[in-house]
């Protein structure tokens, strides 16, 4: 599993997102009136000059369904040989590119104390604050691009000054942080993440494994109250 973080690039892009809710409704099943069990946030770390190889796996498989790329595809929406296909090219697109890194912490959810259960914006900010400072504490630009329509993106003010201070004063880190959201449908890079978030998450949620045997090799994964 890889370890060390991205080369320096004068500037890094960091899409973001999440599988699963912030709920914390477990009386009923999840779908069924009920919270997710798990929530998954997924990162594609990718030098500027490189972002466009991402893109390359999203075009190719609207291709192979005939769709164009102006109709989005959501993870939830993948069969299950479109997931084989995202992942061998992903991880075929790791192994060419070291320098691209895909990581993601999964939270158990059912396992987070109630007092923090009322403020759900700082375990997610805590989440991202575990994995994602120390992969990019070398850089001296990152521009994190959420989609705008994340279940997160309104405290992302509160989350950028989190991690710039981490940044500054835990990690005696000049990197600086701009953050720059968009709507996903705009994004071929935050479908991708999307998708490769989707199938991270369905190895927790509804136990799916096969997808993500192929991905693991070459991504990071964290757990959170395990």
């Amino acid at each position: 599993m890889p370890a060390s973080g991205p080369a320096f690039f004068l500037s890094m892009n960091i899409y973001l997102d999440e599988s699963g809710d912030l709920g914390f409704s477990f009386k009923k099943p999840y779908r069924k009136g009920g919270s997710s069990r798990f929530l998954t946030i997924t990162f594609l770390i990718i030098p500027k000059e490189l972002s466009k190889h991402p893109k390359r796996i999203v075009r190719k498989l609207y291709k192979k369904k005939e769709r164009s790329t102006n109709k989005e595809i959501k993870g939830s929406r993948l069969s299950e040989n479109d997931k084989i296909y995202i992942a061998e090219r992903t991880v075929k697109l790791l192994e060419k590119h070291p320098d691209i890194k895909i990581m993601a912490i999964t939270v158990n959810k059912r396992k987070v104390k109630k007092h923090i259960r009322n403020d759900p914006n700082k375990l997610y900010n805590y989440m991202i604050s575990l994995v994602l400072p120390k992969k990019i504490k070398q850089q001296k630009i990152i521009t994190l691009i959420p989609d705008e329509r994340s279940i997160k993106v309104a405290s992302g003010n509160s989350l950028i000054d989190y991690l710039q201070i981490k940044l500054w004063f835990e990690l005696n880190s000049e990197t600086v942080i701009e953050y720059y959201p968009l709507e996903s449908h705009t994004s071929l890079n935050l479908q991708y993440i999307d998708w490769i978030s989707y199938i991270i998450w369905k190895r927790y949620e509804d136990k799916e494994s096969k997808v993500l045997d192929i991905l693991k090799k070459r991504i990071e994964l964290h757990q959170l109250f395990f």
